[in-house]
């Protein structure tokens, strides 16, 4: 935790209040690092393009979650990140950051944590999407959403799917028509229910069976 003191010094070089209104950038694949970005309200999407020129999803985030670390490295940002509708960020300029970190320990451990969260939470991802099955994969997707909305105090068991379902076959390597037939399928079968974007999980077990033991003992509620 940091002290009442140090969060006024890490107030001192947030840039506060940057509203995007929906489709707009935050920031483009191969633009100079100079920040990263929590996620304020709203969510995003991040894309690359591969070598023959198709825009591919890399990744979604939601309110809470740090945007721009995979630039640390390369001092240049890999993907394009874009608003999936009306979103807010915060700013953190990292040569900013990395001067207090040095001076606060406890800040310093707090973005070692956030750092780590981010990498072991897209490495239990990748684990689940590397399951060959449509249906593992599209369970996968939703199980992981689910925890990641509880993580943040957010209903974990309906929420609202920002993103397209172009976006979910493009991050899941699967057709538009596969992922509108299992989300169909799975809401006939009572484990899901879908009105437009709005998802509410009925069958946490199932969803989880299908999706990897290792959800299953994630509690929805």
């Amino acid at each position: 935790m940091l002290a009442e003191s140090e969060i006024d010094h890490l107030e001192t070089i947030i840039q506060r209040g940057a509203t995007l209104p929906k489709g707009q950038v935050l920031f483009h694949a191969g633009h100079k690092f100079e920040a990263v970005y929590a996620v304020r309200s709203g969510s995003f999407v991040s894309t690359s393009t591969n070598e023959e020129g198709q825009e591919m999803v890399t990744g979604f985030y939601l309110p809470g979650e740090i945007i721009g670390l995979d630039a640390i490295n390369s001092g240049k940002h890999p993907t394009t990140a874009r608003a999936l509708e009306t979103s807010s960020v915060c700013a953190l300029p990292f040569d900013k950051l990395q001067e207090l970190a040095a001076v606060i320990p406890s800040l310093q451990q707090q973005l070692f944590k956030v750092m780590s969260s981010e990498i072991q939470a897209e490495h239990e991802l990748m684990m689940l999407l590397g399951r060959k099955s449509a249906d593992e994969r599209m369970a996968a997707f939703l199980i992981n959403l689910s925890q990641r909305f509880k993580r943040r105090g957010l209903a974990a068991d309906r929420f609202r799917l920002s993103m397209t379902r172009s976006h979910i076959g493009s991050y899941l390597g699967l057709a538009v028509e596969t992922v509108s037939r299992l989300l169909t399928r799975f809401s006939q079968e009572g484990i899901i229910d879908v009105q437009d974007r709005e998802i509410a999980i009925l069958d946490l077990a199932r969803l989880a069976d299908l999706g990897g033991t290792q959800c299953a003992h994630v509690p929805v509620g």
